[in-house]
């Protein structure tokens, strides 16, 4: 039993503690809150506060611990429930976390900051539709929460209502306009929705604030690909601007272990962060699968956020696999340097994700960028950009790179087709009666100058249909964006159907049963989705544009021998579609065909393909020991 003289003892210690705590000196207030509390063991207002030090100075183990005897002495105290979840939360407990912030909403339904971090954690675990009903309940107790419009947006996002995603951004920018981080996910919803001049805008303001906002700056480097509205040399001036900002190894500075030995077995690392299920795997696990391991030992550096099959697949072919996502950009640089790394081959540019910093430390003698990203990094630690003549003609693109250009024999690209494909189907047109034009590529390459395209060929062509499949039209608003427009370009909306999200890669694949013919966008083309349609008898109608990122289409038609598909002009392309819709016998051939054509052509020649990257990475070697001499 507490006497009156102890009660008072503990006061005083209680007071001595708080004090402690308002000077920031936490571990003597944990030493005597746990003084307090081995004194008076059911004292449950010191275990709260001895857990609540024990939070703040990031003993969540301990505070979790405190916590529950508190709770256990004073179960309908909401504070110790909330200061429970939170202590949760930092020790990735997630559903002991929600768990709690309900019992705090249960005891006190006027908590309004758990509203926002029970919203949090249940995003995260994919409960989309209660993560929105506890923003939305936190706004209607606070209509001002920017926080709470914030993550309304991104939960939205994710639901793929990406108009009222961007609206709930709006609202939070109105109460903080200042804030990088929702401009930015502003910026990334309106791209995803192909609203590349409002995108860009907001990136930019994004800099505004934050002018070392790194991601931001990649992703405005990335939109301007897609823009119709900035001409190559403009864009290239950006990619420069950027490496200015973020600065790159000294030279002269720079010293490498490699041996330079010209002839012997290179050591060739390849870093990325899409070794996963993701439109760069199916180029470089082609390659990876083909290398020779007596010329090349392979490294990957994976920054992966999710493992997958393809992953383990990819992990079997690397001679030595590097995960890296648990390192800073420094760590993996000496990462790489004390692996001796010969040649480092970036496969993500300025794609999400990227380590470009990792990069621009130079930890190899020589650095290449390949594959994931259709232009320049700008860094002037990447000596050599992978391509070939038909993405980037001799005498047009040089000027726009930083890099040497390394023009690959018979293509710049190696496909390995899905395994988990369909039959070809019979062409639907057969049957229908009428010809179906299909684009399953990204909303982003979508602008107003393709769209207006389409239309002109719809109307060329009497009767025929439209489909168009990507992620994003799921949104309700931006399926009526998209009828709106073509509506006043004279197509009924009953020639239009729009597709979302299909999770199942086979159900995506025979979707192109459907389709007749296939329209490339521009100025930024398919790429795997050229050579998935390929794959399932489809031909692709293409323009051929000023720079890689347009001329994607060239390569990989002229790969298979379908160059009359390739069109000089938006007039041309529509001239083109329209003669190949009319000539449906043509088309079937093609169909019947198409599988064999792509197999028997260098697009699927995974061999071939690398003894001649190999010999690209050979001649790169001999010249840097050439130089050592």
């Amino acid at each position: 039993m507490t006497t009156k003289l102890s009660r008072a003892l503990l006061d005083t210690r209680k007071k001595e503690a708080l004090s402690m705590v308002q000077a920031n000196r936490l571990n003597e207030a944990k030493a005597l809150y746990t003084e307090i509390c081995r004194m008076n063991p059911r004292d449950d207002e010191a275990w709260f506060l001895l857990g609540a030090v024990h939070g703040m100075s990031g003993s969540f183990g301990e505070a979790i611990v405190c916590c529950r005897q508190a709770i256990a002495l004073r179960p309908n105290h909401p504070d110790t429930h909330y200061n429970l979840a939170q202590a949760l939360v930092q020790q990735r407990r997630p559903d002991e976390a929600v768990a709690s912030y309900r019992e705090v909403l249960r005891l006190d339904p006027n908590y309004l900051a758990v509203y926002i971090n029970l919203g949090t954690l249940l995003q995260a675990s994919g409960d989309l539709d209660e993560a929105v009903s506890c923003f939305q309940e936190a706004l209607r107790r606070q209509p001002q929460n920017a926080d709470a419009h914030y993550n309304l947006g991104n939960s939205l996002r994710l639901q793929g209502r990406y108009a009222e995603a961007a609206e709930s951004y709006r609202a939070a920018l109105r109460i903080q306009p200042c804030n990088s981080g929702i401009l930015y996910n502003l910026a990334n919803t309106l791209n995803d929705q192909g609203l590349h001049e409002a995108a860009l805008a907001n990136y930019r303001e994004a800099l505004r604030w934050q002018p070392d906002y790194v991601d931001a700056h990649n992703n405005l480097l990335f939109a301007l690909n897609y823009s119709t509205e900035h001409a190559p040399d403009e864009i290239s001036v950006e990619h420069r601007r950027w490496a200015a900002r973020v600065g790159a190894a000294s030279p002269e500075a720079l010293s490498f272990t490699c041996t330079p030995d010209p002839e012997r077995r290179l050591r060739i690392g390849y870093l990325s962060p899409n070794f996963n299920r993701h439109s760069v795997a199916y180029f470089i696990e082609p390659l990876l699968a083909a290398h020779s391991p007596a010329a090349i030992e392979t490294f990957c550096y994976a920054d992966l956020g999710q493992s997958d099959t393809v992953t383990v697949r990819i992990q079997e072919l690397a001679a030595q696999w590097r995960p890296i996502t648990h390192l800073s950009h420094e760590q993996a640089a000496e990462l790489i340097r004390a692996d001796g790394i010969d040649i480092l081959v970036d496969l993500a540019g300025h794609t999400g994700e990227n380590r470009l910093l990792v990069l621009a430390r130079k930890p190899a003698p020589i650095q290449v960028t390949y594959l994931g990203y259709p232009n320049t990094t700008g860094l002037s630690t990447v000596d050599y950009r992978l391509t070939d003549a038909w993405a980037d003609p001799h005498g047009q693109t040089e000027h726009l790179h930083t890099e040497t250009l390394v023009r690959l024999p018979r293509g710049f690209l190696c496909y390995r087709p899905p395994v988990e494909a369909p039959p070809v189907a019979p062409m639907p047109a057969e049957s229908n009666d009428y010809v179906t034009f299909g684009s399953f590529n990204a909303l982003t390459k979508m602008n107003a100058s393709v769209l207006a395209a389409w239309a002109a060929i719809l109307r060329a062509v009497p009767g025929s249909r439209l489909i168009l499949k990507n992620t994003v039209l799921r949104d309700p608003a931006s399926r009526d964006r998209y009828r709106e427009f073509f509506a006043k370009e004279g197509i009924a909306s009953d020639r239009l159907e729009m597709i979302g999200w299909v999770s199942d890669p086979a159900e995506h694949l025979a979707l192109y049963d459907r389709v007749d013919l296939a329209l490339d966008t521009f100025p930024y083309n398919g790429t795997t989705t050229t050579c998935e349609s390929l794959w399932m008898g489809v031909p692709v109608v293409t323009l051929a544009g000023r720079v890689h990122a347009g001329r994607v289409g060239v390569s990989l038609l002229s790969q298979v021998g379908l160059t009359d598909f390739i069109a000089a002009d938006t007039d041309d392309y529509a001239v083109r579609a329209a003669r190949w819709a009319n000539d449906r016998g043509g088309l079937a051939r093609l169909r019947a065909e198409m599988r064999v054509r792509v197999s028997a052509s260098p697009l699927c020649n995974a061999p071939g393909f690398a003894r001649e990257v190999e010999q690209a990475y050979r001649e790169m070697w001999r010249k840097w020991c050439a130089q050592r001499e």
